[in-house]
């Protein structure tokens, strides 16, 4: 892999953890977590936070004098834990399912969110070199979030030294086209609810069911521009393997229920059968990764050390700030404290189940050790598929069905040798500290699936890593004291399905916690030796011709490949999240080809230079789409938290109603029509060089 090194700018001697950083940063982690508590347990999915939180720092901190890109940064590498330390909701909801908890005890709930994101920013120093420095991974949402600090920068600088930007472009009028068309866009969809935000045609053949989706993220669209068509159509490939292979098959030789419409059908049968099809698919795939990444991490390793044993000498000296991590004490000092509130949160967890001390201590133990391994290897993969799709769109649900997976036979195991199953209590202990030791790897997953998109963005901008993993910590344990109390509030305002905290309540407004509802049912299966085996398995061998044939393109060709996780979260993720992202990267394909056509044509010997020109805009108005839709998200998402607590509606800035759904989907679809054109044609209005004249 080749690296990035020539998109790194470097600012030295500026001032990155500041006290009035560390603060904002907080607040924001805070109202960026209870956000997406909400919104996570409501429909199953999550904003990231990174790049909002930039803008908030940079729209803030330009207030304050000798405020700086690195310091505002650092703000978004903080608050960045709230997008992703959340996604804890899509597996500890199910110890209320189960009955096994009434409410989320505050320093259980604390310690296991705040140690778990701490072992993720620990999990992915040894990855940085590796998948960060020498990589060629796009990290869409990093690079984003990179080329809005450097605009921004850019902008304070000249206007404190008093210079005339009005003739000279600084990227800000991409940026702030993008946000404000996105922006608006996502307001009217999942606002006023006037336009559809996505649309499915389904239709079938003979007794088989299918669909042709569409979403219309703006988002996504960007995301898939920067990611590459390489990703782009291993994601199509995993797509069309579920809904015209798999969903057709199975939904023409399973019967449906009395009553049950076809979409709702199909819909269940890939909820249900296929989406575990693509776990095994990803589960396969990430080991893959992680034997491909084996050598170059420990090379990253031994690097790291060497440098930091250096101490003193001139080496160390010569040691740029920018590859600097966290100090092997510092990790060491880190890791213990982690250790010690595991351990202290496992045995408050386990020292209720009524076992001997030496059972508790054997449950303990092994909990923590599967955690921790389990943990180091999910780091690995979320942080791969980070940087291959970006961290919204990464399927964190579907490392936690992994891990649930993992978890649940392990304590299978120990459990039945111990003789726990003997009572229906003891099932149930064993069922709920799955999940709770699944919670451990999902907030590990979740914060590495963000922090190696963070370390890009400081790679880019010239950031000292050690600094941003400090700020990532300080955030994962600033995010862990909101969510409890965030979860107990809806708990008590809603309930969930199948866990509702009073009797006379209306199970039809109780927050769905798909995620949860899920990885619940599997740990269940499990115990109770009802899981079906069979989709995962064969998933598993998804993976395996994934990646031969990936091999195969990639000994043969300079060009092709067939990404095996791109293709796993393809047959996983939904199809309407998908789209966007493959019609973004085939966009971005055939405008580069025609831009190098262009400017071989019109301005010879300046061909890199001009199409370089135009694709920067590309890649500015790409993360103006990002941050316009990642902004209205949180906007709408605080507006429906404050109307839904003061008992109003959930859709409290809603135009129309239900009846007016087809005429949203056809201008939804007219709406993002017109998006990609405006897209295409923004980026091949940019002038070619002086020459071009010349050359006509």
């Amino acid at each position: 892999m080749k690296p990035q090194s020539n998109l790194t700018v470097n600012y030295p001697s500026m001032p990155e953890l500041t006290a009035r950083g560390m603060i904002l940063g907080a607040l924001i982690t805070v109202i960026f977590t209870a956000s997406n508590v909400y919104l996570g347990l409501k429909v199953g999915l999550t904003f990231s936070s990174s790049i909002p939180a930039a803008v908030i720092s940079m729209a803030i901190l330009r207030m304050f004098k000798h405020s700086n890109i690195l310091e505002n940064n650092m703000v978004q590498t903080q608050a960045s834990a709230a997008g992703t330390l959340s996604a804890i909701i899509f597996i500890l909801p199910g110890l209320l399912m189960l009955g096994y908890w009434q409410g989320f005890p505050f320093w259980q709930t604390l310690l296991l969110c705040a140690c778990g994101g701490s072992l993720g920013v620990l999990f992915t120093i040894p990855l940085r070199r590796a998948m960060v420095v020498n990589s060629d991974l796009p990290y869409p949402e990093g690079r984003a979030a990179a080329e809005i600090l450097k605009v921004g920068s850019e902008i304070r600088r000249e206007e404190a030294t008093g210079e005339d930007t009005s003739k000279k472009e600084t990227g800000m009028k991409d940026i702030v086209g993008g946000t404000a068309l996105a922006g608006l866009f996502s307001l009217c969809a999942n606002g006023f609810h006037v336009v559809s935000s996505e649309f499915s045609y389904w239709f079938s053949i003979g007794s088989a069911v299918t669909r042709i989706p569409l979403g219309f993220s703006t988002a996504l669209l960007g995301a898939g521009y920067l990611i590459g068509i390489a990703s782009g159509m291993a994601i199509l490939v995993g797509t069309l393997l579920a809904w015209y292979i798999f969903v057709p098959y199975l939904t023409s030789t399973l019967i449906p229920a009395d009553g049950q419409s076809a979409a709702a059908f199909a819909n269940a049968i890939w909820a249900q059968k296929v989406r575990f099809i693509g776990a095994g698919c990803i589960g396969i795939a990430a080991v893959w990764t992680l034997i491909r990444l084996a050598k170059p991490v420990v090379d990253g390793i031994k690097m790291s050390i060497n440098a930091l044993r250096a101490n003193d000498t001139e080496e160390k000296k010569a040691l740029h700030h920018t590859d600097i991590d966290m100090s092997p004490k510092s990790v060491s000092l880190v890791f213990l404290a982690i250790l010690i509130g595991l351990f202290i949160t496992f045995y408050a967890f386990v020292s209720n189940a009524g076992l001997s001390l030496s059972v508790t201590i054997m449950f303990i133990v092994v909990g923590i050790l599967v955690a921790i391994l389990m943990g180091f290897f999910v780091a690995a993969a979320c942080g791969y598929m980070a940087g291959l799709i970006g961290t919204s769109a990464s399927p964190i649900s579907g490392i936690g069905i992994l891990g649930i997976i993992i978890s649940s036979l392990v304590v299978l195991g120990i459990g039945s040798s111990a003789g726990v199953f003997a009572t229906l209590e003891g099932t149930q202990f064993a069922t709920a500290f799955a999940i709770f030791i699944t919670s451990v790897i999902v907030s590990i997953a979740s914060i590495s699936n963000d922090n190696l998109q963070d370390l890009k963005t400081g790679y880019i901008v010239g950031a000292t890593p050690w600094k941003q993993q400090v700020a990532l910590i300080l955030g994962s344990i600033i995010g862990s004291f909101a969510i409890a109390p965030v979860l107990n509030l809806l708990y008590q305002a809603y309930g969930f399905t199948g866990a509702l905290p009073r009797a006379g309540m209306d199970p039809t407004q109780a927050l769905a916690a798909p995620q949860a509802t899920l990885m619940t049912t599997i740990a269940q299966g499990i115990f109770s030796a009802s899981l079906d085996w069979n989709y995962i398995l064969f998933g598993v061998g998804v993976g395996i011709a994934a990646i031969i044939i990936d091999l195969i393109l990639t000994k043969n060709t300079k060009s092709l490949a067939l990404p095996p996780l791109a293709v796993g979260m393809g047959i996983y993720l939904p199809p309407t999240l998908e789209i966007p992202l493959v019609i973004g990267s085939v966009m971005g394909y055939f405008i580069h080809k025609s831009l190098k056509a262009r400017a071989a044509r019109r301005s010879p010997g300046h061909e890199e230079e001009d199409v370089e020109a135009c694709n920067h805009r590309g890649v500015l108005f790409a993360s103006g789409l990002i941050v316009g839709e990642s902004l209205m998200g949180v906007i709408i998402a605080l507006l429906i938290v404050v109307s839904v607590t003061s008992g109003g509606s959930e859709n409290p800035l809603a135009l129309v109603g239900k009846d007016f759904q087809s005429t949203a989907d056809i201008l939804g679809l007219l709406c993002f029509i017109a998006m990609i054109v405006i897209f295409v044609r923004h980026i091949f209005i940019t002038k070619f060089s002086p020459e071009d004249a010349e050359s006509k």
